[in-house]
């Protein structure tokens, strides 16, 4: 029986070639990997994606390219069958199925031309916990096997606990940024760590940050008594919300008035009743759901989906999903460089569509990428990637910059910004600071050889880091 191909080995190489706008001869792919692989076996790989119809391979022997494949809609746009980082649409996205990708092209078309709808009732209904599951067999137990730390049984919260720092800044940027935060890392740092929000920026986009570091103390700190309840999940909202809304009174209750969805055509549940119904009965699904990862997917889609509260409730989603994972000493999800508009569309296609498989593709990629971050296992869709691969001088210069001239977290964002305006196309701005920003954070006496750096200029920089 012949051998199976991990999906993430595809998944990196479909990647690396998106990456090249045109296409890429196979030398070019391998350079780009974040692994070794020998040639006769990174061919083999281009041949079964060829014949999946996931590249397209064009020229003959040493000429032949690949490039990822485009299709025409009526618009005359060009979409990816396989949209992957950097692709036909020129932004960032993750990897999809082509079912995704389907899903993604129709929720793409004009607001205009898409169908008005409301709250299905049926899509809850529906599911049947552990009878109907939205993650196939294969993929719950791929995500357990990268999620589940060594060590055997643990108290709950164990893991979390043990990168809580780390993901305490993580799940606070990543979580606030896919609503439109235009916080950096480092900056996002300082307000955590300092109390102290950065200069030009709206106070609103502080008080989310903050908002974020208190829903996530409380999972961590009480994780052995959350659960899919009201208690939990009202009083996430209620941390989520605080100061953010118009009426004081909405943190933590379920809401009793209309509300609209900006950016699409759904229209969510008006009767307070209704609300309600629904609200118990999300959590009672939620609850009987034995695999922590089908829970968490689950939470994700059918909290955004009904809207229960005024606002914050995607938000309230996201650190509900992390619910069975840090009960279960799992690795967190913390959304590590998810593309906001891919988080978006998988969202709007629950709203509009009720189809799963576009945010489907968004959380398994996204709990790949934690668990890379979180388990120092490299894998296939982790560090380096293309784009780190391109921007690696100029990172290294901006670190080596920051450590010599004794810079602090507020000089360091400042000068990565100006090196990015100065050096950087502008598609790829945000994601040089983070990246940069990153590398500052990452530095320690095992790395500083990689920058050229004395230890005595990291101990002298070190000590006025802040």
């Amino acid at each position: 029986m012949p051998k199976r191909i991990p999906a993430q080995e595809l998944d990196a190489i479909l990647t690396v070639v998106a990456a090249h706008p045109e296409s890429a001869p196979a030398s070019a792919i391998r350079e780009g990997l974040p692994y070794e692989l020998p040639s006769r076996t990174l061919q083999r790989r281009l041949t079964l994606l060829v014949e999946q119809q996931r590249l397209i391979a064009e020229g003959q022997r040493k000429a032949r390219r690949y490039r990822v494949p485009v299709t025409v809609t009526g618009q005359g746009s060009p979409v990816e069958a396989r949209a992957t980082l950097g692709g036909a649409y020129g932004e960032a996205y993750v990897p999809l199925s082509p079912e995704a990708a389907a899903v993604r092209q129709a929720i793409r078309a004009p607001i205009q031309k898409r169908q008005p709808v409301g709250y299905q009732r049926a899509f809850l209904d529906d599911y049947r916990p552990n009878v109907a599951r939205y993650l196939p067999a294969q993929t719950r137990q791929r995500l357990l096997d990268m999620g589940r730390p060594p060590g055997g049984e643990r108290p709950a919260g164990t893991y979390a606990r043990t990168i809580y720092e780390r993901l305490l800044i993580d799940l606070s940027w990543n979580s606030s940024r896919l609503e439109g935060n235009t916080y950096s890392v480092l900056e996002t740092e300082r307000l955590l760590e300092l109390g102290e929000a950065a200069e030009g920026k709206d106070a609103l986009e502080a008080q989310m940050i903050l908002n974020h570091k208190a829903a996530i103390e409380l999972l961590v700190e009480q994780a052995d008594e959350i659960g899919f309840n009201r208690y939990t999940i009202l009083n996430l909202h209620a941390l989520l919300a605080d100061n953010l809304l118009g009426d004081p009174q909405a943190g933590g209750r379920l809401r009793r008035i209309p509300v609209g969805v900006d950016g699409t055509v759904y229209h969510p549940l008006e009767v307070p009743q209704l609300i309600e119904e629904c609200f118990d009965q999300i959590l009672d699904t939620a609850a009987a759901i034995t695999d922590p990862f089908e829970q968490a997917f689950f939470t994700l889609v059918h909290l955004a989906y009904l809207q229960g509260f005024e606002d914050v409730n995607k938000r309230v989603s996201r650190l509900a999903a992390n619910i069975p994972l840090i009960r279960g000493n799992l690795c967190p999800l913390s959304f590590v460089d998810v593309p906001e508009r891919a988080y978006i569309d998988g969202v709007l296609a629950i709203y509009e569509l009720n189809r799963v498989e576009l945010l489907r593709d968004v959380f398994i990629w996204a709990c790949e990428r934690s668990s890379a971050r979180y388990s120092a296992v490299r894998q296939s869709l982790g560090e380096p990637d293309p784009f780190r691969l391109r921007y690696r001088a100029l990172v290294a210069e901006l670190v080596a910059a920051v450590v010599r001239s004794g810079m602090d977290k507020k000089a360091a964002t400042a000068l990565a910004r100006q090196r990015a305006a100065e050096q950087v196309p502008p598609a790829d701005q945000a994601r040089f600071v983070e990246v940069a920003e990153t590398e500052l954070m990452s530095l320690h006496e095992g790395n500083i050889a990689r920058y050229r750096l004395r230890p005595a200029e990291y101990q002298a920089w070190r000590e006025g880091w802040r």
